[in-house]
């Protein structure tokens, strides 16, 4: 048996207690799509019992326990993968083409994809290829009002997966469709309930498998340039070549405290970036600030190779090795695009710190007036 050519994909299906990542999980497995993936359930609790709701078990299910992913079994994760992969070379098992981790819902998820990313022997077989998370229309508002945790699922999530919809009011669903746009507005909102949702294709995001998927590069840049022209009107700022679009969410009485954390924004830059520039705005970026960088998505042109664009997929302090894509997803448009995604990290402080290392000078703002007004809203920088 050979094991499958290139990096498997792996899926974290996330959510909160409650809002049924097994049932939809359930419906998933029944799609002839995953005959050939792996299923490995967390459990939190003594006794495992989540690996009983699983109808298709056998090989595909590896069982994890004795805590949560986001802590003690990050490590036991790991070991996982590693067994996995170790058990198709040898051909204890048969070779698998995906694979999917059903978090606790207590679990932050940054965690869980910085152990598949940060691990170099894992890093070398599996490839993050995205988030899905599952928030339960009914308790899903009151869940975000108490459970950081929650906010963050939603936050780094490719996908949102809304359940129990038929048992929610409308204005309840309308209401916690809005926040969940406002904390995540470039990730897919899908119904439970929904055929499609139900399918293997669910848990495809594309981006990260960057050797063998520069088209899911380029679907992903058709997204984010449409959520652009979406919402360009309101912060669309052009500095020359420069542009910057954000979601900064402040307004304690828009949003919940915790969702005021979180900020979505990109950054679009026309002209080919230096290598070396790059480098140290990212590695400063990880390494003083990576706690508050939840995820980070990121297509470069490079100024030493301006037709093989750079691939950068990074979660906190962890990063995917660089990847060079052989072409560009679209010939006619070779702009750098960043999308971050940061939890007290003010979009405007990023935004300066890359013009920095381009050497651009800075042009102010309301947002970094507001910043210079109080120079402890980012530890260390003044403005």
């Amino acid at each position: 048996m050979s094991v499958p050519q290139g990096r498997i994909p792996v899926t974290i299906l996330t959510g909160f207690l409650g809002a049924g990542k097994s049932t939809l999980l359930n419906r998933i497995l029944k799609d002839p799509g995953m005959k050939d993936a792996a299923v490995i359930i967390n459990e939190f609790g003594d006794v495992g019992i989540d690996h009983l709701l699983v109808e298709s078990s056998g090989d595909a299910i590896i069982e994890l326990s004795d805590g949560c992913l986001c802590c003690t079994v990050r490590g036991e994760l790991v070991d996982t993968l590693a067994n996995l992969m170790d058990a198709m070379q040898t051909g204890r098992v048969k070779p698998v083409k995906r694979v999917v981790i059903e978090t606790t819902g207590l679990a932050d998820p940054a965690p869980v994809m910085q152990a598949i990313m940060g691990n170099p022997i894992i890093a070398t077989n599996f490839e993050l290829d995205g988030v899905v998370t599952v928030v339960d229309s009914v308790n899903g508002a009151h869940t975000l009002d108490n459970h950081e945790e929650a906010v963050k699922q939603v936050a780094v999530a490719d996908r949102l997966i809304l359940s129990k919809k038929s048992l929610a009011s409308a204005d309840m669903v309308s209401g916690l469709e809005a926040r969940l746009r406002a904390l995540n507005p470039r990730a897919l909102l899908m119904d439970a309930d929904d055929t499609e949702s139900g399918t293997a294709a669910t848990l495809v995001n594309g981006l990260y498998d960057v050797t063998t998927k520069s088209a899911d590069v380029g679907r992903w840049l058709r997204d984010e340039d449409e959520h652009d022209a979406h919402h360009h009107d309101h912060h669309d700022h052009s500095h020359g070549h420069h542009h910057h679009h954000g979601h900064d969410h402040q307004d304690p009485h828009d949003v919940n405290r915790h969702d005021a954390a979180i900020r979505s924004f990109s950054i679009v830059e026309e002209k080919p970036i230096d290598p070396m520039a790059l480098d140290m705005f990212v590695d400063l970026l990880r390494s003083a600030h990576g706690e508050k960088l939840l995820r980070m998505k990121a297509i470069v042109s490079m100024s030493d190779r301006p037709d093989r664009p750079l691939v950068l997929h990074g979660v906190q302090s962890i990063f995917h090795p660089p990847t060079r894509l052989p072409a560009w997803p679209d010939p006619q448009d070779r702009r750098t695009r960043m999308v971050l995604i940061t939890k007290d990290l003010p979009e405007a402080f990023v935004k300066d710190l890359f013009d920095a290392f381009l050497g651009k000078p800075r042009i102010d703002t309301p947002d970094r007036a507001a910043l210079a007004d109080n120079p402890l809203a980012v530890p260390g920088m003044r403005f």
